[in-house]
């Protein structure tokens, strides 16, 4: 997240969208790494090795950071002042929301729903009154940080929740392994760093609502397919799925980011960059806690209603080395059960996306030069004429 501040605060329009594109082949590289390497590891060593691998590149870039970073003495009078109740009331309201959703159906679960509203309302309420805001609400009052983060909290639920769950369709349903798991998710991954390089640059030719629109309707799109898959799908047509949800990711995001980045005051491109990151965080999470909670649900039933409830137990499907060590094979009606469960969890995506798009279509038109321009315009128009002077 902090690079992305970086990019908004050091470099012009142009090169922004330049640094944008190659931060992303940078983290499209990885992304595809990431997932095949973890997939190698739990199938040939064991899986708290995904884990342990991320130590040493963990070392290794705390290093780069304490012997590159020159950070600048500033004066101490003129800091912001650290909002500790609104950082104290969003972090605790938010983990409650999450741990509710997760709990859904339960006394526990509805108390503490009940707990993060109370948390919420009381965040608002300090924002309103806080010198320096960790999320200041005059941002909201803005069209395009409005729909940039309701499109961020829709395409994260998404993209996110529906990721959470591929491997185990992969795995589970068309019976392969952790890395072929892994690599499933490759075209998705490549998918999203070609989109986020080629749209960064078409953001000075094009609308970056033209841009932001065209990605949600591939994300829309792939989630449709997606819902579409049952056990006899084939890995070739979920890989291209995925590819076009990446895509659509790679389109839309970097569109709004930047800008939001270009059009917000500078003061507040930090909190912005990071609200934007945030809201797709926070979907994801969403989109996990509820999607889970839909596919368990179904899992449930579905296994009921094939009879197969009783003699077989959840977790033995869903954990690999539960089913080898039990001897469960996935066949008939346990497949059936778990692709039907699968359906009702992409189903969500589908809608999820769906309003994504809905929210994008809000977004003011224009490209972001224009924008710039007009904003400008209207900055200067609002301010108080000197004395002694006349505007012409």
């Amino acid at each position: 997240m902090t690079y992305f501040i970086f990019i908004g605060d050091m470099f012009t329009l142009e090169q922004r969208a330049k640094m944008q594109g190659l931060f992303s082949g940078v983290w499209g590289v990885s992304a595809i790494v990431g997932p095949l390497l973890g997939g190698f590891l739990v199938d040939q060593i064991s899986w708290p090795w995904v884990f342990y691998i991320n130590v040493g590149p963990g070392l290794v870039a705390a290093a780069l950071v304490w012997l590159t970073w020159q950070d600048k003495a500033r004066d101490t009078a003129s800091a912001p002042k650290v909002d500790y109740a609104g950082a104290a009331l969003l972090t605790v309201g938010v983990t409650a929301l999450l741990m509710g959703l997760f709990a859904l159906g339960t006394a526990w679960g509805w108390a503490l729903l009940g707990l993060a509203a109370a948390l919420l309302a009381g965040l608002v309420r300090v924002e309103r009154r806080a010198h320096d805001p960790i999320l200041p609400l005059p941002l909201f009052r803005d069209r395009i940080f409005t729909a940039a983060c309701s499109q961020g909290v829709l395409a994260g639920w998404a993209m996110f929740g529906s990721l959470s769950f591929v491997p185990l369709f992969v795995q589970a349903v068309l019976g392969t392994s952790a890395t072929a798991a892994g690599a499933t998710l490759t075209p998705m991954m490549l998918g999203w760093t070609f989109a986020s390089i080629i749209g960064s640059r078409l953001l000075l030719r094009l609308s970056y609502r033209t841009l932001a629109l065209t990605g949600m309707g591939l994300l829309t799109l792939g989630a449709v397919l997606m819902a579409r898959l049952g056990v006899n799908a084939r890995q070739a047509s979920l890989l291209v799925n995925l590819a076009l949800m990446g895509v659509g990711m790679g389109l839309s995001i970097p569109a709004f980011l930047i800008t939001v980045q270009s059009t917000v005051r500078p003061r507040d491109m930090g909190v912005a960059t990071s609200a934007l990151q945030f809201s797709r965080s926070i979907g994801g999470a969403l989109g996990v806690s509820v999607m889970g909670a839909v596919f368990s649900w179904r899992l449930t039933a579905r296994l009921a209603a094939a009879g197969v409830g009783a003699a077989v137990s959840v977790d033995s499907l869903l954990d690999p080395v539960a089913r080898r060590a039990s001897s469960v094979v996935l066949e008939g009606s346990l497949r059936d059960a778990l692709a039907g469960a699968m359906q009702g969890v992409f189903f969500i995506a589908v809608i999820a996306a769906a309003l994504g798009l809905v929210a994008t279509a809000f977004a003011p038109r224009g490209r972001i030069d224009q924008l710039v321009a007009q904003r400008a315009g209207a900055e200067y128009r609002g301010r108080p004429t000197p004395a002694g002077a006349s505007r012409q």
